[in-house]
């Protein structure tokens, strides 16, 4: 399948800017089911220099900066991404979670030595004992990794809300789990935070959905702007990607851009600037399909 993806981010200030600089995870990743074949960043006053290249986890990133005054920064990337369907992991049903969790401590292998950097606590997620207690209940003996990552998807899927007014960027998984209620971001943390409890790594991705679905399948929560899922370690070098925002594995309609240990790894923008006072954000996301 082939999608065109257009994000378009836009700051608007109320004070002059003098001077900025930002970091863009705008690239859609290149992975085994997915290929980015082409990809363009507008930006907007036009950057001074800009320099792209690879982070540490080896996602594409764009640093640039801004000398010239502006009262309005606009970032639109277009992308056109293909993205082949994924067989469903049952050979990962033969694997028990207590196994992958002794290959991650022991790291034998250079496919577990890569997953131990998922497995500790990162800036934006903390091991707490009610996340331990919260996870244990889908991490029992002798479960397969896939039973115990599915049933996971699906409590956080049933037990809480999605709520784009309850939390915001900085709300930590503990808190999440007392209020019940949080957007993708949240979700993905607090199931990275529970998988991490028990020893299995996890990792964060951020990525899109696809808009507007084939006729007769759902509409999925999350399609109007960035998305976020994770990825569970497997064993013997393997991942796989789940959805709890929507209780479902990820599939063709999943979009990958990043992969880090939490948000703050991958966030689509950021930046340090000089002056603007307060300012208004708003952001667009649109997924297309080109071909069937």
């Amino acid at each position: 399948m082939l999608f065109s993806v257009v994000h378009r981010t836009s700051y608007r200030y109320a004070s002059a800017v003098s001077l900025s600089h930002h970091t863009a995870h705008l690239r859609p990743l290149d992975l085994p089911y997915q290929t980015c074949r082409s990809h363009q960043l507008a930006i907007s006053p036009l950057p001074t220099s800009i320099e792209e290249d690879r982070d540490y986890f080896g996602n594409g990133v764009a640093a640039f900066n801004i000398t010239q005054p502006h009262r309005e920064l606009i970032v639109e990337a277009t992308s056109e991404v293909e993205v082949a369907a994924r067989e469903r992991p049952d050979y990962l049903l033969d694997r028990g979670w207590e196994h992958v969790a002794v290959e991650a401590a022991t790291a034998r292998s250079p496919g577990a030595l890569h997953a131990t950097e998922f497995l500790f606590p990162s800036p934006s997620i903390d091991i707490t004992a009610s996340v331990t207690e919260f996870a244990r209940i889908s991490f029992v003996p002798g479960r397969s990794i896939l039973d115990a990552a599915l049933d996971l998807n699906h409590r956080i899927f049933e037990e809480f809300t999605f709520d784009s007014q309850a939390t915001t960027i900085t709300t930590a998984p503990e808190e999440v789990l007392t209020l019940k209620r949080g957007v993708c971001q949240d979700f993905a943390h607090l199931a990275i935070a529970c998988c991490r409890a028990m020893g299995v790594p996890a990792r964060y991705v951020s990525g899109y959905l696809e808009t507007q679905p084939p006729r007769g399948q759902p509409r999925l929560v999350g399609a109007d702007a960035s998305h976020a899922w994770l990825s569970v370690y497997g064993g013997g070098g393997d991942w796989v990607d789940i959805d709890p925002t929507n209780d479902i594995l990820a599939g063709i309609g999943h979009i990958a851009l990043a992969i880090g240990r939490d948000y703050r790894d991958v966030s689509p923008l950021r930046g340090i600037i000089i002056g603007g006072g307060e300012h208004d954000m708003d952001v667009g996301v649109d997924v297309e399909r080109l071909l069937i």
